[in-house]
């Protein structure tokens, strides 16, 4: 009988018209690019309103606290609102702000910062620093496209999620993608098609680096001969190179062609890093490269000074870093990455200056943090470049350090605004740290990813 109720209640939601359905005034934008009003006291998120706007919405989810809905209608339009650039806008889940105006998008990230630096970590930052935006089409320079063999829809689809759904979207182009690449769908799709793992086959890993596209296909299956064969004509065509990943990331190895190399750079500080498709790197290497060249700008590196960079990765803080110190230590708590960090300072002739550590930052604890230090002698500046669950551990060794043991500055690139802020708070309230600095660096154009910066000084 429950069941029943609940189906009658939606199907009656369902056939409310369209003039009768409930207005609410957007106030403001949530951290998923979501309109934010209130209607009768309760807090209710509507996908597609944005602020200004009065909108007629349907809720598809009701809780005592809040409702998450959709806009119907917009009965009076915001001046930053645009036409989505890409088709597919609405039902593909790559992008989720395609409607506002690219600068509005980007004052949007700087208030979700501000907001959640205040209500998170009771604190402002003293200075808001310019925010970094660059190219808003064809950034997207890394992506998993998620491969689906649908007879019904005759054939193979590539591409990412439906919104709020795990279906695969219908993409016949991708304008977040570099256009070489958005041109690779549909003949993609045709391509794989044609294989004998076609259902065996779930994702498409893309990485473009600065002499080669590579496309990592997770083959769960072995290829056939004529398979392969497939695949190098399609190479050969498209001037791309294969690579196959048969288990996890980690057994990933070049298929066809062999060469060139994948590889980004950094020319300001004449780095060259060269990855494998499935290592964690930037997708936006434009943007990358601003974000290294403001992150050490702002660290304001002295010679002789040694730096710790936590988080490193392969060494994108690391080696620019140890182009300016004396001595830079990264640490990660991968070894694949701290090998692979060490071979990238070899070939940038930095080794000399460049030290890797594999440990777990996630519980590091303030003897850590005193061997470390006793280990270099001091520890003159820091960089902190965390995944989206932040630097706790890390903040609140540091403030428990004694102040002659602890860095002076601090500079902390983050993907999450909310993570930022309690471990600002931390460093703040906690170890005296001032924020001097912060601001947004928009890394994923047309999405509510939010990526930021700030400085501390001891």
């Amino acid at each position: 009988m429950r069941t029943k109720s609940i189906m009658s209640r939606k199907q009656k939601q369902q056939d409310i018209p369209l003039d009768l359905l409930p207005i609410a005034q957007i106030e403001s934008l949530d951290m998923e690019a979501r309109g934010v009003a209130h209607v009768e006291g309760k807090a209710t998120f509507i996908e597609g309103g944005l602020p200004g706007e009065r909108v007629r919405f349907k809720s598809f989810r009701n809780k005592p606290s809040y409702e998450i809905a959709e806009a119907k209608a917009i009965l009076r339009e915001s001046a930053q609102r645009v036409k989505p650039g890409c088709p597919h806008f609405g039902v593909c889940g790559g992008c989720s702000m395609q409607h506002l105006e690219a600068r509005a998008q980007v004052a949007v990230k700087q208030r979700v910062l501000e907001n959640n630096l205040w209500h998170i970590g009771k604190l402002k930052s003293e200075q808001i620093l310019p925010p970094v935006y660059g190219p808003t089409w064809g950034y997207r320079f890394r992506a998993r496209l998620s491969v689906r063999y649908v007879e019904k829809k005759g054939g193979v689809l590539v591409g990412f999620h439906e919104r709020k759904s795990s279906y695969v979207a219908e993409l016949q182009e991708c304008h977040v993608l570099p256009p070489h690449v958005s041109n690779l769908i549909m003949p993609l799709r045709h391509m794989i098609a044609e294989l004998s793992i076609r259902d065996r086959l779930p994702q498409v890993e893309l990485a473009v680096g600065d002499q080669v596209t590579v496309l990592v296909l997770r083959n769960m299956e072995p290829l056939t001969a004529a398979d392969e064969a497939i695949l190098k004509a399609f190479a050969d065509e498209h001037s791309v190179q294969f690579w196959l990943q048969p288990k996890g990331p980690d057994t990933v190895y070049p298929f066809y062609p062999l060469e060139p190399e994948l590889a980004y750079t950094l020319p300001e500080f004449n780095v060259r890093m060269p990855f494998k498709p499935t290592d964690f790197t930037q997708v936006n290497h434009q943007i990358n490269s601003v974000l290294v060249s403001r992150a050490l700008r702002l660290l304001d590196v002295q010679p002789g000074e040694r730096v710790v960079d936590l988080f490193c990765g392969l060494g994108n803080f690391t080696l620019p870093l140890a182009t300016q110190a004396a001595q830079v230590v990264g640490i990660e708590g991968s070894t694949v990455l701290t090998t692979r960090a060490q071979e990238n300072a070899v070939k940038n002739g930095l080794a000399d200056k460049t030290r890797f550590e594999c440990r777990n930052l996630f519980e590091f604890t303030p003897d850590d943090w005193l061997a470390l230090w006793q280990d270099l002698g001091q520890i003159d500046r820091l960089l902190i470049d965390p995944p989206r669950d932040g630097s706790q551990a890390v903040a609140e060794a540091l403030a428990a350090a004694p102040a002659d043991k602890r860095p002076k500055r601090i500079v902390y690139v983050s993907c999450n605004p909310g993570t930022l802020a309690r471990d600002a708070a931390i460093l703040h309230h906690q170890g005296g740290y001032r924020i001097l600095k912060a601001g947004v660096v928009n890394m994923f154009p047309h999405t509510s990813h939010v990526e930021s910066m700030a400085v501390f000084a001891g």
